[in-house]
């Protein structure tokens, strides 16, 4: 990807760093720092530096021992599914989820995400309607990642207006989940670029030799797999947006 990722070297420091870079950044870096306990969430979350060759950037280190047991989610598993909604989003090509890993960091292994310079005060409830087609986008990305945890807080607008999605742990259950805030466009056409990009994402899912299904693998269960292809054909046939379900469909808080 071309995109740049406005990161920071501390939170004083904003800097800009393409995707890609970004990427090799969190991969090969070096995470021996950590500037401090992230108090958001039941997870701990630590925010650390990341050195790598001439380049230093903030992330958001989740380690698999710092997360809360779900009584529905496999025991330490929510690490790998930040990584596995990175993977998707990469697949699919679309920039909504911040480049995420899977590392060893100070506190064992666990999930490193590049973190997004971002006022707090901005966030889904303030969005215009020019945000409009990239909330459709995240909307059918939450669909088919089955998303149980989409606040408001989670959406993040960087400084060229372009909106990201977080945390990402209560994705890909085999069962119906969706829970979010986004429900603006339920019932309504999806457009037909992301019809389009899902139709090559779900020609992706067939083929098993594919890096990008071995990586699935690894991240996440062969059910899950299946139940995300399922999940990827009900909304390539339906074409519409998803309607909330009969159960709990906003997460609390709101924010």
């Amino acid at each position: 990807m071309t995109r740049c990722i406005h990161t920071a070297s501390s939170l004083e420091d904003p800097l800009s760093i393409p995707y890609d870079e970004v990427v090799d950044a969190l991969t090969y870096g070096d995470i021996n720092e950590e500037i401090g306990l992230m108090r958001m969430g039941s997870n701990y979350t630590f925010l650390v530096r990341v050195r790598y060759e001439e380049k230093t950037l903030l992330g958001v280190y989740k380690p698999r021992l710092g997360e809360r047991p779900l009584w529905d989610f496999p025991e330490g598993t929510l690490c790998q599914r930040e990584a596995a909604a990175s993977l998707v989003a990469d697949a699919l090509e679309w920039p909504i989820v911040p480049p995420t890993v899977m590392r060893q960091g100070t506190r064992g292994e666990g999930s490193l995400q590049a973190f997004i310079d971002h006022d707090p005060e901005r966030h889904y409830f303030t969005f215009q309607v020019h945000h409009d087609e990239q909330l459709k986008r995240m909307a059918a990305f939450d669909a088919i990642v089955n998303n149980a945890d989409r606040k408001g807080g989670h959406c993040l607008l960087d400084a060229d207006d372009h909106i990201w999605g977080i945390d990402h742990g209560l994705c890909f259950h085999a069962m119906e989940k969706l829970r979010t805030v986004i429900w603006d466009f339920a019932g309504q056409p999806i457009p037909e670029n992301i019809l389009s990009d899902l139709q090559k994402f779900s020609d992706l899912l067939e083929n098993d030799q594919d890096l990008f299904l071995i990586r699935l693998n690894r991240l996440i269960a062969p059910y899950e797999i299946k139940a995300l292809k399922t999940r990827v054909t009900q909304l390539l046939e339906s074409q519409t947006f998803p309607m909330p379900g009969p159960g709990p469909n906003r997460p609390w808080p709101a924010i």
